[in-house]
């Protein structure tokens, strides 16, 4: 998002706070899907003061479509009044660890406790739950554990695979090196020489998992090849429309 912001800080390090006085037309929204939010937890910490995420929500009430929500926060416990009123609602939080050292490692946002609260409250008060386990951490992420701890109150599992990019690639070698040195080949060999074996049979592991246990899930863990063979797939009708 800096490439169209001109922000100039590291990433994390910055907020704009976005104000909307123009009211949501609902009529426009009628059996379409509402993400909050792709880019910056809608939860963060500055929604506690500017209730931005709860007047769209307030407003969505009027809305006949969609609304999922994504974060890491149990700051959504705050809207539950709103959140029951809302007629096709899934809430995904975000966990990839029980340890709460990695966890604290890794982001700032609400401890693994109270995440697993807020998904239990969320379930009682009759909301689609998904526990998105992103991304998922090479022989760090205990995919299993974290099922068996909250699948009396998670409705479906997704689970994402950790992509490596840039600078922040560098950023986690070191900290494997330093915390799980006993890992960072086999990151080498995954982040380095590319190779699929490791995500081919995690992949297989959770399915058969899953399946054996009958879980509802999504696997995304080849999410970057479907995006690109839908853009070429759209690519290829357009050409044989023009051709025809």
């Amino acid at each position: 998002m800096k490439r169209f912001t001109g922000h100039t800080e590291k990433w994390g390090n910055f907020i704009d706070i976005k104000r909307c006085e123009k009211p949501i037309d609902a009529k426009k929204l009628y059996r379409k899907s509402v993400f909050l939010s792709s880019v910056t937890d809608c939860y963060n910490p500055f929604e506690e003061k500017y209730k931005i995420t709860r007047n769209i929500l307030n407003q969505l009430k009027q809305a006949d479509c969609f609304v999922s929500i994504s974060t890491k926060s149990d700051l959504i416990l705050r809207d539950i009044d709103i959140l029951k009123e809302l007629k096709n609602l899934t809430v995904a939080i975000s966990i990839n660890t029980l340890d709460d050292d990695f966890q604290k490692d890794m982001d700032n946002a609400s401890g693994i406790a109270r995440r697993i609260f807020a998904l239990k409250e969320l379930r009682k008060n009759g909301i689609y739950t998904i526990l998105f386990m992103s991304p998922i951490f090479p022989y760090i992420t205990d995919f299993k554990k974290i099922i068996e701890a909250t699948q009396d109150f998670v409705c479906e599992y997704w689970f994402e695979n950790l992509n490596l990019r840039a600078n922040y690639k560098q950023e986690i070698f070191s900290y494997v090196s330093e915390k799980y040195p006993q890992y960072l080949n086999g990151y080498k060999k995954i982040y380095n020489e590319k190779n699929t074996e490791y995500w081919k049979n995690l992949s297989a592991e959770i399915d058969a998992y899953c399946r054996q246990k009958k879980i509802n899930y999504k696997n995304y863990f080849y999410h970057n090849l479907l995006v690109a063979e839908k853009i070429e797939n759209s690519k290829n009708a357009k050409i044989r429309a023009n051709e025809n």
